[in-house]
């Protein structure tokens, strides 16, 4: 249960958050809140692009564009089943996709994964923590749930800001 200090230190988070219209600008501060809330080590926030059956990590804390397809690892069966995935043996569960970490060399220890939903209850985007010692929990996944509810709006409407900014600058209205 949130105490009134977490409370109010969401409602600050949510105010911050406002106002940064681009997806650049409020990931980053979307990721710090998830670690510092969790104690987890990194975040990612995979975006979904059903046309092209892609995930895309606009933030991945510490490495490059990540992309993934549909199918794979826990970011995929995340979309795939639309529910919470908890693994805290990541090597040991068929579903992880080992190259990520062979390609960043970065050694996932635990994930927990919950879809993003947007208004119409499409799935927009995963939203991914990484590493929390001792693994993750299931309390951590219902966190991870309200604050995918909680920034779900906001990603709808920067990634709708997003595209309207590349089409103007592109002079296309």
């Amino acid at each position: 249960m949130l105490s009134t200090t977490s409370y109010t230190a969401l409602a600050e988070f949510g105010r911050s958050l406002l106002k940064r219209p681009t997806l650049s600008e409020g990931l980053p501060l979307i990721s710090e809140y998830a670690k510092q809330v969790s104690g987890a080590k990194r975040c990612s926030i995979f975006i979904y692009n059903p046309k092209i059956q892609m995930l895309w990590t606009t933030l991945a804390d510490g490495v490059e564009k990540i992309m993934v397809h549909q199918e794979d690892g826990i970011v995929g069966h995340t979309v795939k089943e639309g529910k919470p995935i908890l693994v805290n043996n990541p090597y040991e569960d068929n579903r992880f996709f080992h190259a990520i970490d062979n390609k960043t060399g970065f050694v996932t220890e635990n994930i927990a994964s919950v879809p993003i939903f947007d208004s119409n209850r499409h799935i927009i985007g995963v939203f991914q923590l990484l590493n929390k010692e001792g693994g993750f929990s299931t309390e951590d996944i219902k966190f991870m749930i309200f604050f995918a509810h909680y920034i779900s709006g906001y990603l709808e409407l920067a990634m709708l800001f997003d595209d309207k900014a590349t089409l103007l600058a592109k002079g296309i209205e």
